[in-house]
C-alpha cells in the first residue's frame, strides 16, 4: 500500500454522528470501563455492538397487483436481471403463490419477500396481511404499473392501522416514457413524470389515501427516475441497525451508493481501532507496533465484498454491461482489491506509515447525548492509531477504486 498522509482521528462532532448505534446505556458502560481503565470490559461492549450490527436482519416485503412487476422489482433491488441464476420467476400471470424469500447475495441477514399479488380470489385485502404473515416485515413495498386501485389503498390502510410503514412505487416508467415519445415526438419527459405522479396521488386520494412516498422506477434501470430518492427515504426511516444492513446489501450500481457505502463503514472504524486496543495485540516485524491483524483483514476483506471488488462480482458487472471482464480490472492496480489474506496486511503495515500518539497516549473522545468520555489508553494508543490509520486510509482506496471500476464499466454501456 502506498506511504499516504496521516489520517486525521475523528474530532467530537464527527464521533457524535458515528454514535447512534450505540444506546445510552451501552455508552455509559463503555465511558466507566475507559476511565476505569478496563480496557477488555469497554472492548467487549463495542465487541456486542459491532457483532449486532452485523448480524441485523432487514425483511422487505413487495406486494402488488399481478403483472405489476412485482418479481422484477425482488430481481432489480439485488442487482439480478430476470433470466439471472437466483433470480424470483417472472411472467405475466400470477406467478407467486405464496410469500417467497430471497436473499441479497452475500449478505443473508437482508431478504426481501416476493408476495402473491393482491385482488386475486385467494388474496383479498381484509385477509391477506394474515395469509402472508404480516409481523415478519420491517416495511412493505406496494407497487402498481398503471394506477393505484381500491386494492392498493385498502391494503395501505391496513399496513397502517398495524403501525408499519408502505411505500406506494410505480414500476414500468420507462415504458409510459417511451410511449408518449412515440405518440407525440420531442415529448419533455420531466413532464410526462409529473403527469405519472400527479395521477398516481389523485388516485390514492379518490381512496382517501394521502401519501408523499410515491415513487417512479424502472425495474430495468434503477439508475433513473426516483430510486435514490426511494433509498434517501428509506435510509431516513429505518432504525440505525437496519439501514446499515440495507445500504450495505444494494447494488453498486451509481456512484452516490458508493459514497454513501464508504460513508457508513466509516462511522464504524473508531469502534474497531478500540476493540484492537483490548484484543491480543500483534507485533510486527521490523516495526515498533502492535494491533490486532484479524480484525484488519476482516475488515478490509469485507471492504472488498461491499464494493463489489471480489471476482465473482466483478464478471457479474461485466456481463452486465457486455464487457470483457478483463477490460474492467485494467483500472485495478491495488493489492487492496485481491483476496485479503494476514501475510498481506502485514506487508501493507510494513509498508506504510503509521498515525502515531504524543507519548503513546491517545485521548478517546466518545459522545452521546451531550455527555463527553475521555478515555485515556495509554498502552492501547498505538494499537488505536495503527488500526484506525490503516482502516480509513485502505476505505478511501477501496472506495476510490470501486468508483475507477463502475465509470470504467459505463464507458460505453448505452
Amino acid at each position: 500500500m502506498a506511504v499516504q498522509p496521516p489520517v486525521a482521528l475523528p474530532n467530537r462532532a464527527e464521533l457524535l454522528e458515528e454514535y447512534d448505534i450505540i444506546t445510552e446505556d451501552d455508552t455509559e458502560e463503555i465511558k466507566e470501563a475507559l476511565e476505569g481503565g478496563r480496557m477488555a470490559d469497554a472492548t467487549s461492549k463495542i465487541m456486542e455492538n459491532l457483532q449486532a450490527l452485523e448480524n441485523a436482519r432487514l425483511d422487505i416485503a413487495v406486494t402488488g397487483e399481478c403483472g405489476s412487476g412485482k418479481s422484477s422489482f425482488v430481481n432489480a433491488i439485488r442487482g439480478l436481471g430476470d433470466t439471472d441464476d437466483g433470480a424470483a420467476p417472472t411472467g405475466v400471470v400470477e406467478t407467486t403463490v405464496k410469500p417467497i424469500p430471497y436473499q441479497f447475495n452475500k449478505y443473508p441477514n437482508v431478504t426481501i419477500w416476493d408476495l402473491p399479488g393482491i385482488g386475486t380470489p385467494n388474496f383479498q385485502p381484509n385477509t391477506y396481511l394474515k395469509q402472508v404473515n404480516f409481523s415478519c416485515y420491517d416495511f412493505f413495498i406496494i407497487i402498481a404499473s398503471e394506477r393505484f386501485k381500491f386494492n392498493h389503498a385498502r391494503l395501505a390502510q391496513e399496513i397502517q392501522m398495524q403501525g408499519k410503514r408502505f411505500y406506494f412505487v410505480r414500476s414500468k416508467v420507462d415504458m409510459d416514457v417511451q410511449a408518449a415519445r412515440t405518440r407525440r415526438q420531442h415529448t419533455d419527459e420531466e413532464g410526462v413524470l409529473q403527469q405519472i405522479r400527479k395521477n398516481c396521488q389523485e388516485c390514492l386520494e379518490a381512496e382517501n389515501v394521502a401519501s408523499s412516498h410515491i415513487f417512479l422506477l424502472s425495474n430495468w434501470d434503477f439508475s433513473k427516475y426516483d430510486f435514490m430518492l426511494l433509498e434517501e427515504t428509506l435510509e431516513q426511516e429505518l432504525p440505525s441497525h437496519k439501514r446499515h444492513a440495507f445500504l450495505l446489501a444494494l447494488p453498486n450500481i451509481s456512484l452516490e451508493i458508493l459514497r454513501k457505502k464508504e460513508e457508513t463503514l466509516r462511522k464504524q472504524i473508531w469502534k474497531l481501532a478500540i476493540a484492537s486496543c483490548g484484543a491480543a495485540a500483534m507485533p510486527i516485524p521490523g516495526l515498533s507496533m502492535a494491533c490486532d491483524v484479524a480484525i484488519l483483514v476482516k475488515s478490509l476483506s469485507e471492504y472488498r465484498k461491499n464494493f463489489g471488488l471480489d471476482d465473482e462480482s466483478l464478471e457479474n458487472l461485466a456481463k452486465k454491461v457486455d464487457k470483457p471482464v478483463e477490460e474492467i480490472k485494467e483500472v485495478i492496480t491495488s493489492p487492496l482489491a485481491k483476496e485479503i489474506t494476514k501475510d498481506a496486511v502485514v506487508k501493507m503495515l510494513s509498508q506504510g506509515t503509521v498515525t502515531k500518539t504524543g507519548g503513546g497516549t491517545l485521548m478517546v473522545i466518545l459522545n452521546c447525548s451531550k455527555v463527553s468520555i475521555f478515555g485515556s489508553l495509554v498502552a492501547g494508543g498505538i494499537a488505536f492509531g495503527t488500526t484506525y490509520y490503516m482502516l480509513c486510509s485502505s476505505l478511501n482506496e477501496i472506495a476510490k477504486i470501486a468508483q475507477d471500476v463502475l465509470i470504467k464499466a459505463l464507458e460505453s454501456h448505452v
